[in-house]
């Protein structure tokens, strides 16, 4: 039976950037057998214009059934005056609470080949290779009291709550480690344990798990520190595990020194290994219909559904091989594009992986 995938294009350069996608995904079942059938379905800003709902119980019921699910991008200012509940990206952070996906896997790989669109110096990041694993359904994005209320004197009070149960970041922290067992065996915990709570809570449990992983070591790191030792020494690390905020943040710092954030893929998983695969950087407003995005982020999304949720390794390193290709080849999109190199458009670049793909 063929394995259903869920396209969720989106909004912005979404459909741009996942359009080039579907070409892989197509020419890896044409010509190397990967058995999977396609379905589409819709997200974000697009489908509260559509169905007046970010996150449509249509779309929902497709995600429930679906092996795996590729994204594009969610949002854009035409939605930012909408009520918080809302607005686009509630779509995607209550798709991703109703199918359980708790683990964010977001790899950070400075390919040789781009060593120079990076803002550090090569040899502070050559080689780069850190995945980090984010808490993504509970913590302060979760948690509840949360609101706007009016205080007696007539001033206006925001407030969120940071809340982690022991079994929230037992899980996650188990996911990191099994990781890190495949890779360098190491794990540093980000956490804020010396103000917060709730992250003490976080480093007794996680340094607890780390127990019953005697080969791995782990290290603790407060999360100024850890951003702060992403820029000045960032090969120091391996796998990192850390809350959903604290990992949104570091994720993102973290895909600027591998050049772009356009070039870095993400997987958001469950117990089971069903996914959501999607890139990081978001819908880009600004650069929708100019045929200019980078679209290797959510090829190399492609690859991580392939790992994770569909079990077609060989197929996985097919695509991150096809991207390595094409980047020895020169060719370059405008966020990564140096001198000497050749600027390509975004069909273009989807064109070349396809081919490199075979």
């Amino acid at each position: 039976m063929p394995s259903r995938v869920l396209l969720l294009p989106g909004d912005g350069i979404g459909p741009e950037i996942l359009a080039e996608a579907v070409k892989v995904i197509k020419m890896l079942r044409r010509s190397h057998g990967l058995n999977v059938t396609l379905e589409e379905g819709l997200v974000g800003g697009i489908a509260i214009d559509e169905m007046g709902d970010p996150l449509p119980g249509e779309t929902l019921a497709l995600a429930r059934g679906a092996d795996a699910i590729l994204l594009g991008a969610v949002g854009g200012p035409k939605w930012d005056s909408l009520d918080m509940p809302m607005r686009p990206e509630k779509g995607l952070l209550r798709l991703r609470s109703e199918l359980g996906l708790f683990a964010n896997l977001r790899p950070a790989v400075l390919y040789p080949e781009l060593e120079a669109a990076s803002p550090l110096k090569p040899e502070v990041v050559a080689g780069l290779d850190i995945l980090i694993v984010r808490e993504l359904t509970g913590g302060i994005y979760f948690g509840e009291p949360r609101g706007i209320k009016i205080l007696e004197n007539g001033e206006r009070e925001g407030f969120n709550t940071l809340v982690y149960r022991e079994s929230e970041i037992e899980r996650i922290a188990r996911t990191a480690f099994r990781i890190a067992m495949t890779r360098k065996r190491q794990v540093c915990s980000v956490d804020k344990a010396n103000v917060l709570e709730s992250t003490a809570l976080w480093r007794e449990v996680v340094g607890r798990i780390a127990q019953d992983f005697p080969d791995v070591q782990l290290t603790h790191m407060y999360v100024d520190n850890a951003a702060m030792q992403l820029v000045r020494r960032p090969k120091q690390f391996d796998v990192i595990v850390t809350t959903n905020l604290f990992g949104d943040i570091l994720s993102d710092l973290a895909a600027m020194l591998s050049g772009s954030i356009g070039m870095l893929p993400s997987a958001s998983i469950d117990h089971q290994g069903k996914g959501m695969y999607e890139p990081i950087h978001g819908s880009a407003p600004e650069l929708t219909g100019r045929n200019v995005a980078n679209p290797l982020a959510t090829i190399l999304s492609v690859a991580l559904m392939l790992r994770y949720s569909l079990s077609e390794l060989q197929l996985a390193r097919r695509v991150e091989e096809a991207v390595h290709n094409v980047l020895r080849k020169g060719m370059r999109t405008l966020d990564i594009h140096t001198p000497g190199m050749r600027k390509v458009s975004t069909h273009e670049m989807g064109d070349a992986v396809v081919a490199a793909v075979g």
